[in-house]
């Protein structure tokens, strides 16, 4: 006979059936009905297997998450660890890689460090410890073994584990990654700015330690120092890697040159940093291109309202973070796999269109 019936309303609302009400309903041992119902790698016999879903639907059973993470050793969970979900360019790799985990079953957990590296290994560790299927890390290294060092080794050990890992940004962490080209796409739009008529360069360099930031402006250096332009010292500026920093760098630039440009363009390492760059010229009643250009890299989606129009170094943040889950799922690779993506320049009203 059925244990379970139909519920009055008048009555206090029946138990939910459990575990080893499914595996008495169908006449198995528990072990079986847990292989079944939470998703273990052992086999069992297709008959078996019919009777204890059979009764799994009779009895309404809703398999419990924890269970199904023991069975499997992992749960259905990617955990994505980006500097911070507000900035454009981590909001947009969320949008791809949210996409390609719902394809797969997966659901996503963000984590925000707020740029703090250590606060990255403990996300890191958390991950691990709840079983998550797959760890993405979004964003730049810092130049610091004591941070590089511990953050292998916490990913070697979840990935011998059985965890899946994926990094958008440098090369080194031992998982497969999404290198982003920043040197190269860098240097192609110094390229393109002097070409376009640009001679005397600011850098709005970011900080030193943060790997991206150095690469993008080392990149846009060696993209001048071919035509003979590189930037003086002086206006290498190391600033945060925020809206602020930006804003906060070109004004004191321009405070130093008594409100004239000491420069006919800049350089900001990021898009963000540009938009404060922007912001503190106007402050200081400059035109954009006429006194001074001003370009950025990234192409986050906010530029479609800016006006001047950005120029800038477009990724495709989206497909990066849907490419990140197909390299950290991949079961086929068996050495960390890379994928290099470099970026396309796009010129636009902040900056000269021509030498002319």
């Amino acid at each position: 006979m059925s244990r379970r019936r139909t519920p009055n309303p008048a009555e206090p609302e029946e138990a939910a059936a459990t575990l080893a009400d499914v595996a008495e309903r169908a006449g198995v041992s528990l072990a079986t009905a847990s292989r079944v119902l939470n998703g273990s790698t052992r086999q069992v016999k297709e008959a078996l297997r019919a009777k204890v879903l059979a009764a799994a639907a009779e009895l309404d059973y809703s398999p419990n998450a924890q269970a199904q993470a023991m069975a499997r050793g992992s749960t259905a969970t990617l955990g994505l660890i980006v500097h911070d979900i507000a900035d454009p360019y981590f909001s947009s790799i969320a949008a791809g890689v949210i996409a390609a985990a719902g394809e797969r079953g997966l659901l996503v957990t963000v984590a925000s460090t707020q740029r703090d590296p250590a606060a990255e290994l403990r996300h890191v560790e958390l991950l691990r410890r709840q079983r998550a299927q797959t760890v993405i890390l979004a964003g730049s290294r810092v130049d610091d073994p004591a941070l590089l060092d511990p953050m292998r080794a916490i990913l070697r050990k979840y990935t011998q584990g059985g965890g899946r890992a994926a990094c958008i940004g440098q090369d080194g962490l031992g998982i497969g990654t999404v290198v982003v080209e920043n040197r190269l796409s860098a240097a192609a739009l110094a390229d393109a700015l002097h070409r376009a008529g640009h001679r005397r360069f600011a850098v709005l360099a970011g900080p030193p330690s943060l790997l991206t930031a150095r690469d993008r402006a080392e990149g846009f250096a060696f993209g001048l120092s071919e035509h003979g332009a590189e930037p003086a010292a002086e206006h290498q500026i190391s600033c945060d890697f925020t809206r602020s920093g930006g804003y906060d760098a070109t004004k004191a630039l321009l405070e130093r040159a008594e409100g004239k440009p000491p420069v006919d363009c800049l350089f900001a390492v990021n898009d963000v940093m540009a938009l404060g760059a922007l912001a503190a010229a106007r402050e200081a009643g400059l035109r954009v291109p006429e006194d001074i250009g001003i370009a950025g890299f990234d192409d986050i989606s906010p530029l479609r309202d800016v006006v001047p129009g950005l120029t800038t170094v477009r990724l495709p943040m989206t497909d990066m973070g849907a490419d990140a889950v197909k390299i950290a799922l991949d079961e086929a690779a068996e050495t960390p796999r890379r994928h290099r993506v470099r970026g396309e320049v796009v010129l636009r009203d902040s900056t000269r269109s021509s030498a002319g």
